[in-house]
C-alpha cells in the first residue's frame, strides 16, 4: 500500500555512487533494491502496525490505557492524523528536491518516524500527540522519496526497472502483514503502548540497515538535485523553522484559550485537504508551461483523481472503522485458537502480496487486449465499494449490538479491498505520471498524495457518524456510493480513451 511508485529520470551519477545499471547481485537487481526494500518492510511494518491498534487505542477506556474516546471521534481522529500525513508529504518531495536530498531526506524522516513512535511507548496521553506530530513529520520525509531512489537505481532504457518496483512494492505488503501480527498481540495482551513500542524498534531496524547499506545506493553523496542558490536556501530554511515555530506557539496559545479544540483541529485538516488539491489543478490549467493538449489531458485525469478519493475513502477505513468493527461485533477466534481483532488488518497486506503478481501476468497474457487504465481503476473502486457493501448482510436484523460475526466477512471484505487497491495502484500512479504536464513532471507526487489527503479529510467527517447511524446503513450508503462512482468511470470510458490519447 505505497502509493509511491512513481516513474523517475535518473540524473548523472557523482562520482564514487554505483552507476547505475552495472549491478545485478540481489537476484539479477540492483543492491541497493535490497537496502530500500528493507527500509520499506520495516518502515510499514512500523506505519501500518501502529495504525492497526490506534484507533482501538483511542477508543478504549482510560482504565485499560486508551484515550477514552467514543467510536466516531476515535476513527475522526485517526483519520485526520493520515490527512496530515499526506499533507506533509507534499512538503517532504520538495524539501528533497531543494535542500536535503533524498538520502538525507529519507534518513532524517526514518528518524523522526522512529523518534515518534518512541514517543507513543511512554503511556501519557501528551507524548502520544508528540510522538503522533513525530511521525507525520517523518513519514512526510521519507515517504515521497523512497520510491525516486528506487528509480536511481536503473538507467532509462534498463529492462530490469518494472520488475524492481514489483519486488519494492511485495516488500512493502510484507511490511504491512507483518506489522499489525506483532503490534496487535502486544496490545492485546501487554499493553498499547508495548504494541508502539514494536513500532519503534522495527524503525530503528530499517534504519540502521538503510545506513549500513548506503554504498549501494545511488545519489547518496548528492546534494538536492535542484538545490537553491546558498543565500536562497538559508533564508528558506528560516522560513521554514520561523513558520513552524509560529505555528506551533499560535496552536498553544489557541488550544490554551480553549478555541483550538480537537473537532477544529480535525475540521482545519478537512478543509485545507479540499482546497489545496483544487488550488493544485488551478493552477496547472492556468499555467503559461502548460500546452494546449497537455491542459485537455488533466481533464480526464480530475476524473481519475476523484476515483481515487472515492477509494481511498474506503481503503483507509480497513484501519479506523473495519477495526472498530472487527473489535466489537466480529469472531477473534479460528479453530479455538484466539486472536486480537488487529490481526484483520494483515489480511490486506496478505491479499496483496498474493494477488499483485496474478493481477501482473494477467495483463500480461492479455497484452493489448488489456482494459483501459481507467476501466482498471473503475474495477478498483467498485470493488472498494463491494467491499462495504458486503457488510451490510452480517450486520443486518440484529436486535442490538451484542452480535459475533463469524471471521470470513471480515476477511472478504478485505479480499475485495486488497484486489482493488492493485487494480487502482498499478494503473493510476502510472496515469499520474504520464498525464501530468512536462512543467509539473517532478511534481506528480504530490498531486498523488493530495488525493490521499483529500481521501482521509473526508473520513475524517464521514466517520463522525460511525456508531451514531445503524452499521448496514453507514457501510450500505458508503459503498453503494463507491459502486456509483465506479460505474460512472465506466460509462465515461469512450470520452477518457479519446481525452487521454496516447495514454492506455
Amino acid at each position: 500500500m505505497s502509493r509511491t511508485t512513481a516513474e523517475y529520470e535518473p540524473p548523472a551519477e557523482p562520482p564514487g555512487d554505483p552507476a547505475p545499471g552495472e549491478d545485478h547481485a540481489f537476484f539479477g537487481q540492483p543492491r541497493g533494491l535490497l537496502t530500500l526494500s528493507g527500509l520499506e518492510v520495516w518502515e510499514r511494518f512500523s506505519f501500518l502496525g501502529m495504525q492497526a491498534i490506534l484507533v482501538l487505542y483511542f477508543a478504549d477506556s482510560v482504565a485499560n490505557d486508551g484515550m477514552g474516546m467514543d467510536a466516531g471521534t476515535a476513527a475522526s481522529v485517526s483519520a485526520a492524523y493520515g490527512t496530515l500525513v499526506y499533507l506533509v508529504s507534499v512538503a517532504g518531495g520538495w524539501l528533497a528536491d531543494r535542500i536535503l536530498g533524498s538520502y538525507r531526506a529519507v534518513l532524517w524522516g526514518g528518524i523522526l518516524i522512529a523518534c515518534g513512535h518512541y514517543s507513543m511507548a511512554v503511556p501519557t496521553a501528551t507524548m502520544t500527540w508528540v510522538g503522533l506530530g513525530l511521525i507525520s513529520a517523518g513519514t512526510g520525509l521519507l515517504k515521497p522519496n523512497v520510491a525516486s531512489m528506487v528509480g536511481k537505481l536503473y538507467r532509462t532504457e534498463d529492462q530490469r526497472r518494472d520488475a524492481g518496483f514489483a519486488l519494492y512494492y511485495m516488500a512493502i505488503n510484507v511490511g504491512a502483514f507483518a506489522g499489525p501480527l506483532i503490534t496487535g498481540w502486544l496490545g492485546d495482551h501487554k499493553g498499547w503502548h508495548w504494541g508502539f513500542s514494536a513500532a519503534a524498534i522495527g524503525m530503528t531496524f530499517g534504519l540502521v540497515q538503510y545506513v549500513l547499506g548506503r554504498r549501494h545506493l545511488a545519489g547518496r553523496k548528492a546534494s538536492a538535485e535542484f538545490a537553491l542558490p546558498g543565500d536562497a536556501m538559508r533564508r528558506a530554511v528560516l522560513m521554514i523553522v520561523a513558520g513552524c515555530a509560529v505555528v506551533a506557539a499560535l496552536a498553544a496559545l489557541l488550544a490554551a484559550v480553549g478555541w483550538l479544540t480537537m473537532d477544529r483541529f480535525v475540521d482545519l485538516l478537512t478543509l485545507i485537504s479540499v482546497i489545496a488539491p483544487v488550488v493544485y489543478f488551478a493552477v496547472m490549467f492556468r499555467s503559461p508551461r502548460v500546452t494546449g493538449d497537455e491542459r485537455r489531458r488533466l481533464r480526464p485525469y480530475v476524473v481519475l483523481f476523484a476515483a481515487s478519493v472515492v477509494f481511498n475513502f474506503i481503503l483507509f477505513q480497513a484501519y479506523s472503522t473495519m477495526m472498530l468493527l472487527a473489535a466489537s461485533n466480529a469472531e477473534t477466534s479460528i479453530l479455538g485458537y484466539h486472536f486480537p481483532a488487529s490481526w484483520y488488518a494483515s489480511a490486506l497486506g496478505a491479499f496483496e502480496v498474493a494477488l499483485a503478481p496474478v493481477v501482473a501476468a494477467v495483463w500480461a497474457r492479455m497484452g493489448p487486449r488489456q482494459p483501459h487504465a481507467s476501466n482498471k481503476i473503475a474495477f478498483g473502486v467498485i470493488l472498494g465499494g463491494l467491499s462495504f457493501l458486503l457488510m451490510v448482510l452480517p450486520t443486518s436484523g440484529h436486535a442490538d449490538g451484542t452480535y459475533k460475526m463469524a471471521a470470513w466477512w471480515i476477511v472478504g471484505s478485505y479480499l475485495l479491498l486488497g484486489l482493488g487497491d492493485i487494480l487502482l495502484e498499478t494503473s493510476g500512479m502510472s496515469a499520474t505520471t504520464k498525464l501530468a504536464p512536462k512543467a509539473f513532471a517532478s511534481q506528480t507526487m504530490a498531486l498523488w498524495f493530495l488525493s490521499l489527503a483529500l481521501a482521509n479529510g473526508i473520513q475524517a467527517q464521514v466517520v463522525k457518524v460511525y456508531g451514531e447511524v445503524s452499521n448496514p446503513a453507514y457501510f450500505g450508503v458508503n459503498g453503494a456510493i463507491a459502486v456509483v462512482a465506479g460505474i460512472a468511470v465506466i460509462a465515461l470510458a469512450p470520452w477518457l480513451r479519446r481525452t487521454m490519447h496516447p495514454v492506455r
